[in-house]
């Protein structure tokens, strides 16, 4: 039996919940899964920069479980990228926005202080 997960902070996703190739039916492609934990580790490292370490903590994990958020997320992106897959975005309930975590009157600003 698998163990709880700790929770993570992302922020608010309210993006699209599939990407496809387009010019193919959504019936005929094969579908990958990434959790919002995974998109956001790549978010914080390839996207604004961050080192790991930085990314840990804003995410409240260690920098092993980041490690492999990147290795997990960054491989299905590569497959679903080049054997013209579906990503799926998933939510589970380790997930915890930021109002959860720090409270009402959530600023952006106060996490990177």
């Amino acid at each position: 039996m698998p163990f709880e997960k700790k929770q993570r902070f992302c922020r608010p996703f309210d993006g699209s919940r599939f990407f496809k190739p387009t010019g193919i039916p959504m019936r005929g492609l094969d579908i990958l899964q990434l959790e919002r934990d995974e998109l956001e580790a790549i978010h914080l490292c390839d996207f604004e920069g961050m080192n790991q370490t930085e990314a840990s903590e804003q995410m409240k994990v260690s920098t092993g479980t980041l490690q492999r958020l990147l290795y997990s997320g960054r491989k299905k992106v590569a497959d679903a990228l080049f054997s013209s897959k579906a990503l799926q975005i998933l939510d589970h309930e380790h997930i915890a926005s930021a109002t959860q975590i720090l409270g009402r009157g959530y600023c952006r600003r106060r996490i990177q202080q």
